[in-house]
């Protein structure tokens, strides 16, 4: 009958590992900060562009002034490129509608696509 021994293990291995896991979550929580620093940067390089600028890559400032009201830890670029899919899919509806024969008179309305159209 053979007894089993459990292998010897160090004791300052798992407060080590520990205090490993704490630096990488620190320098995470660190980096999270830059790159959320570095996006509100950006943000506040869009707000010098006009309105027609900011329409041609499907943005208002209302979108922008949202943005920057949001936590600092909220990701604003996903909330502004959702802002601009939506723009973009409800144009996109809308030219569909419009360009769709009229069935009771059989007219062709030309297609609402156009950049920056809901700003007229």
């Amino acid at each position: 009958m053979t007894s089993r021994i459990a292998p010897r293990t160090d004791l300052t291995a798992k407060p080590l590992a520990l205090i490993g896991h704490a630096a990488a979550a620190l320098l995470r929580g660190a980096w999270h900060f830059v790159v959320a620093v570095k996006h509100r940067r950006e943000l506040r390089r869009l707000i010098e562009h006009d309105d027609r600028m900011l329409a041609d890559i499907g943005l208002t400032r209302s979108d922008l002034r949202d943005a920057l009201s949001q936590p600092l830890w909220h990701d604003l670029s996903g909330m502004l490129a959702r802002r601009a899919a939506e723009r973009r899919i409800s144009r996109r509806r809308a030219a569909f509608e419009l360009s769709s024969p009229n069935i009771a008179s059989g007219v062709r309305h030309p297609s609402a696509d156009r950049p920056a159209r809901y700003l007229t």
